[in-house]
């Protein structure tokens, strides 16, 4: 198996690295409550029924 000539430095490293680093999931507020929520996924209400883009897509679970 072939070895690297040179030793690879610090800095061209950790540039490679650079695409790696985690980010922030991107986040919507919802119209009818105000909430933070994830786009394009269900989530519940305060009732505990499910809503997507606005609008309940699933009964209260009780």
């Amino acid at each position: 198996m072939p070895t690297p000539k040179k030793k690879t430095s610090r800095s061209r490293r950790n540039m490679r690295r650079s695409h790696d680093g985690l980010e922030a999931p991107s986040m919507a507020i919802d119209k009818k409550s105000g909430e933070l929520v994830r786009p394009h996924r269900a989530h519940k209400g305060a009732d505990g029924a499910y809503y997507y883009k606005g609008k309940q897509i699933s009964a209260t679970n009780s």
